[in-house]
């Protein structure tokens, strides 16, 4: 099927691009800028879940969520819309954010079959809408809400990476997107068995409470 990857490259590629240029054009002039973390975060969820699922395979998904990220931080720095950090602190967001979606996008592969991809794609929209309202309009929606979505700890961790002063706001994030990675390929590896969504679902919410406990921290 063509669908998957025609919509994994508008959601994640295209769309990105067009927003990253439209918002920079003179619209934002000295930084932070706000929209950096959710659009990369944004793309490389649809790039990575949605072609993993597609494929069958976390591998293709974590290669072009890689490549959508890295190719999305180019353009963000070629802009001059980003702070010019060392590129391990953004790599570092990009690839643990990316595995942790392929692994979820591998995993609706195997539960779903070919109907993963949707499962995928509803997801990015779901976490996606919630993700640009925040971003809008922040206090209209509660912090623990936020902590318990992927796509707002990978916009909190590559959007510290981008706007500086390092990651030390983000470590929870990145401990979470790592922990319900891996929690995510040990259900998949174990799978038709269904008990270890059990381990899943724990694993996301005592990560998803250390977030929230640790919002606003003190950078290190």
């Amino acid at each position: 099927m063509i669908l998957p990857w025609l919509v994994a490259a508008v959601a994640g590629v295209a769309a990105p691009v067009l927003t990253i240029v439209m918002l920079s054009d003179g619209h934002i002039s000295a930084p932070p800028y706000p929209f950096a973390g959710p659009v990369l975060a944004l793309g490389l969820m649809s790039v990575a879940m949605i072609t993993a699922a597609a494929a069958g395979q976390m591998r293709v998904g974590l290669m072009l969520g890689v490549a959508a990220g890295a190719g999305l931080v180019l353009l963000i720095w070629a802009l001059g819309v980003g702070a010019p950090l060392p590129a391990p602190l953004t790599g570092l967001a990009v690839i643990v954010a990316s595995t942790s979606f392929a692994a979820r996008g591998a995993l609706f592969a195997r539960s779903a079959a070919e109907r993963g991809w949707w499962i995928a794609l509803a997801i990015v929209a779901g976490e996606g809408a919630i993700l640009l309202t925040a971003a809008a309009s922040p206090e209209h929606l509660p912090a623990w809400l936020l902590a318990l979505l992927p796509a707002q700890w990978a916009s909190t961790a590559i959007g510290a990476a981008l706007n500086g002063p390092g990651m030390g706001r983000a470590l929870w994030e990145l401990a979470a997107l790592a922990g319900t990675g891996a929690a995510t390929l040990l259900v998949a590896s174990l799978w038709p068995r269904r008990w270890p969504y059990l381990i899943m679902c724990g694993t996301w919410l005592a990560l998803s409470a250390l977030v929230w406990l640790h919002q606003g921290a003190p950078s290190i």
